[in-house]
């Protein structure tokens, strides 16, 4: 359970949320316009089709044989009656939660039912430091990329580390709320999804590789690019990134130093 003070990364505000632990990112087909799409199309059937308990049957059927549920890695399960819970479709969110019923819970229904979906709390709330948390939920306001990145634990910590190594202090969360370091940690967080070393493989996320039905950590042949492991690796591994060449690599290095000093150098040039 969530202690006073603590932050719901799954509904931090109306900017954004995160729907990953319902398998938003796990169909093979997980474009930010794709999945745009399906949740839109699902949540104006939802509220066009379900008038009770006994429509839902219906509309997860509809679901599933309109869409496509091809997976990366056939052991998550993608929900169905996750879908936007805003106007504005900002947020994504539970579609059967009794905040989007009038207070009725129909989580039971669902595949995981009503006591896992709401007393489920990923990784991130345990081993990212509140500070890390925040920066992230501070930092991007759009829904797609904040759950790709709060989700990757080593994305964060290894960027967040790398600043303030150079910093010789963590940087003020609140800092990232608005203005110039705002831009810079999402234009860094950006790489998500503009990675342009990115691998184009399906059923890779991350440093994660999928088989169907197992998963295995990805890795970078450096001794095949003729090059030392780089102190970057494990944000290399977080963006999906395939290199063909040490000329890459350099390059990928490069694109990732200037980020981080770029921070670094505005944060110490402008202190609060």
């Amino acid at each position: 359970m969530l202690k006073p003070g603590d932050i719901h990364l799954c509904q931090p505000g109306p900017e954004k949320s995160c729907g990953a632990c319902c398998g938003l990112y796990n169909y093979r087909d997980s474009t930010r316009e794709s999945l745009e799409a399906r949740l839109e199309a699902r949540t104006a059937l939802f509220h066009d089709t379900v008038r009770s308990r006994d429509d839902l049957e219906t509309f997860s059927t509809l679901v599933r044989s309109t869409e496509s549920m091809e997976k990366r890695y056939e052991v998550i399960y993608c929900c169905e009656y996750l879908g936007f819970i805003d106007e504005e479709h900002r947020r994504v969110g539970c579609l059967l939660h009794p905040l989007q019923n009038n207070g009725e819970d129909l989580r039971d229904v669902s595949f995981y039912g009503r006591d896992l979906c709401d007393g489920h709390f990923c990784p991130s709330y345990h081993y990212l430091a509140r500070w890390e948390q925040q920066a992230v939920v501070n930092s991007i306001d759009d829904w797609y990329l904040y759950g790709l990145v709060i989700t990757d634990i080593d994305l964060v910590k290894e960027y967040f580390r790398f600043i303030a190594e150079g910093l010789g202090e963590a940087p003020d969360p609140e800092l990232l709320k608005t203005g110039r370091l705002k831009d810079m940690a999402q234009r860094f967080f950006n790489f998500k999804t503009t990675w342009p070393f990115r691998s184009p493989e399906t059923n890779r996320l991350g440093k994660y590789y999928f088989d169907g039905s197992q998963y295995m950590i990805s890795h970078i042949d450096y001794d095949a690019l003729g090059c030392e492991r780089s102190r970057f690796d494990k944000i290399f591994l977080s963006l999906t990134s395939r290199f063909r060449s040490s000329n890459e690599l350099r390059k990928a290095e490069g694109l990732v130093e200037d980020s981080i000093s770029a921070f670094i150098d505005y944060y110490r040039d402008h202190p609060q």
